[in-house]
């Protein structure tokens, strides 16, 4: 076994995967309203091959939680036989989806047979009118029916992410309570400069402090007292509890130093974080007969470039090519 350490010591146990970089929504702070030019199919990572590097992953590296991100991941139309594959593995892996929920209805079921244990739903306004805008698509009504069939297929907690962008602080306070009237768990993310049109502005992104000023207007939070680790949600009890809400100031109150994930993405590279400037192509390797042993140190290796933290408030810092479609959440 050879752990993903880099210099600083953190281990990576979390591999968030990215499926694909399509998705059917066209949400403002990620992508333009016509697109982006798609990665091409021969560029993508086939089932089989990302199979191969999952066992790899949690066999020879380590990894002990596998999320399945996108773009939206439930585009992928092996994403069944991919989580199924992941299951089988041993020690067996937690395993999650982030998904936008739009078909979730109609694959809740099924993802939970296949071995899948909760989801993630990307959730920015229970408001339809905000819903359409931030989303360019009228879809709220499918998000909704997806959230309540993962709650009846088990795959739970179910949790609601949230990014409020410029001008929508208002949004928070109903999000919260449709999560709480429904049992899901909130988490609202400071909204990150990963647009594909770089237009993020630290100026006017709404911070954690806002938003939790905001909640407490209509509500008692309450911090939660339990360790953090490398969970990246500080969690505050709701009105006396049980219910909770979790706020990520990926920004404000960065949490780097406890960080334990890594990314592949939809073509197979290896990124040390989000905001990576360099990655590292698994490709050649998976399509020129290396083993897995090699592959692995090859992963291992790629991990010591992964810096000390994003850099955000650094004056030199850039950000990167890849929108978050493309990278994966």
């Amino acid at each position: 076994m050879i752990d993903l350490v880099d210099r600083y010591g953190r281990v990576a146990r979390d591999l968030r995967v990215s499926l694909t970089d399509r998705c059917n929504l066209r949400c403002t702070y990620c992508m333009p309203a016509e697109g982006l030019p798609w990665l091409a199919n021969e560029h993508l990572l086939s089932g089989a091959e990302i199979g191969r590097l999952l066992t790899i992953a949690v066999e020879r590296l380590g990894i002990t939680e596998i999320r399945f991100t996108g773009g939206e991941p439930l585009l992928r139309a092996d994403l069944e036989q991919i989580v199924a594959h992941a299951a089988r593995l041993a020690p067996r892996p937690e395993i999650s989806l982030t998904t936008n929920g739009l078909s979730l209805a109609r694959h809740a079921d099924a993802l939970a047979a296949a071995g899948l244990d909760r989801v993630n739903v990307s959730l920015d306004s229970v408001d339809r009118d905000a819903y359409a805008r931030v989303t360019r698509r009228d879809r709220l009504d499918d998000a909704l029916a997806g959230l309540r069939a993962a709650a009846a297929a088990g795959l739970t907690p179910v949790k609601v992410n949230a990014v409020l962008g410029p001008g929508r602080l208002d949004d928070a306070a109903p999000l919260l309570r449709l999560c709480l009237d429904a049992g899901y768990e909130l988490r609202i993310i400071e909204q990150m400069p990963l647009d594909a049109g770089h237009t993020w502005e630290r100026s006017t992104m709404i911070t954690a402090d806002a938003v939790l000023g905001r909640l407490r207007r209509e509500f008692t939070l309450t911090p939660d007292g339990a360790p953090r680790g490398s969970a990246p949600a500080e969690r505050f009890v709701v009105d006396g509890g049980p219910a909770t809400v979790g706020i990520i100031a990926s920004v404000t109150r960065p949490f780097c130093g406890d960080c334990d994930r890594v990314r592949l993405t939809a073509d197979g590279q290896i990124r040390t974080c989000l905001f990576a400037a360099d990655e590292t192509d698994l490709k050649p390797l998976l399509r020129g007969g290396a083993s897995d042993a090699r592959i692995a140190e090859a992963w291992a290796a790629a991990m010591l470039g992964k810096q000390a933290g994003h850099g955000i408030d650094d004056p030199s810092f850039l950000q990167p090519t890849r929108p978050m479609s493309a990278i994966g959440g």
